[in-house]
């Protein structure tokens, strides 16, 4: 386990790439952003530096609409190698990263993001009502009950602070992440696929790494939680005028790629 002591000078200071300089505020979900987002993911996996260092910076941007981020407590849920984690530290925030996988955390310098604790998001080991706000970027489709995640970060979260929670949803084009588009035939049937095809399996095996989760039940979770209430819902990676699909039952599943709830906890 490791522990955040605010004392201690930043292990990674001066070796951070260009990609985690601090998010430009504000935010503002256009189209041309959308496609800048949408065509980076195509580096997902052969240039990660390039691909999270941008979804971190545009992320801790659009967080910052919703809660002041400069001395914040912040809790990365399934923070892995820290790239939100530098990204909301660069914007003035105090982050903690949560995961439970060691080696995941090391991924990127040899060493864990710095104050991060190894924990699951189904049992996060923080205290109730420890941190101002709670953070999750694409980790909840990787749990086997996703719900039980969404109530631990509310438990965690002070009374009026914010809960942001995204994932991607299981029918949207990216729903089987590296097995996508296969995975509309099934979601074992598209891992099957996969390993044929590589000659390995997918890092995110259906039913092992990866659960369909749709945005409905995310929509109910989020509108009958009782200590928490829905400030927004949203395609996270739309531009503004196209938010309205998530009205729409069953196209909202398709056309979303990812959902966006942002939740203030209950006084």
């Amino acid at each position: 386990m490791w522990c955040y002591d605010p004392a201690q000078p930043d292990p990674f200071a001066g070796r951070r790439g260009a990609a985690l300089e601090t998010p430009q505020a504000p935010f503002q979900a256009t189209l041309s952003r959308s496609v800048r987002l949408l065509g980076a993911f195509r580096k997902e996996q052969s240039d990660p530096d390039f691909f999270y260092g941008m979804l971190a910076r545009d992320t801790v941007a659009q967080l910052s609409a919703y809660t002041a981020l400069d001395g914040a407590l912040v809790a990365d849920i399934g923070g892995g190698p820290g790239y939100f984690t530098d990204v909301l530290r660069a914007a003035g925030a105090r982050p903690v990263c949560v995961d439970c996988d060691a080696g995941e955390m090391m991924a990127r310098q040899g060493a864990a993001p710095e104050g991060a604790v190894l924990g699951s998001a189904l049992d996060i080991p923080l205290a109730t009502g420890s941190v101002d706000v709670c953070f999750s970027s694409n980790v909840l489709e990787h749990v086997p009950d996703p719900w039980r995640m969404g109530d631990e970060m509310v438990r965690i979260t002070r009374p009026g602070g914010v809960i942001y929670l995204s994932f991607t949803n299981w029918l949207s084009p990216w729903g089987g992440h590296e097995t996508s588009p296969w995975h509309y035939l099934g979601g074992r049937r598209a891992a099957t696929r996969y390993t044929r095809r590589h000659g390995r399996p997918p890092k995110n095996l259906y039913g092992a790494g990866l659960y369909a989760v749709s945005i409905g039940d995310a929509l109910r979770w989020a509108r009958r939680q009782p200590d928490a209430e829905l400030l927004d819902a949203l395609p996270r990676y739309h531009p503004h005028w196209a938010t309205r699909v998530i009205r729409v039952p069953g196209l909202r599943e398709i056309v979303s790629w990812n959902l966006l709830l942002v939740l203030r906890r209950r006084r």
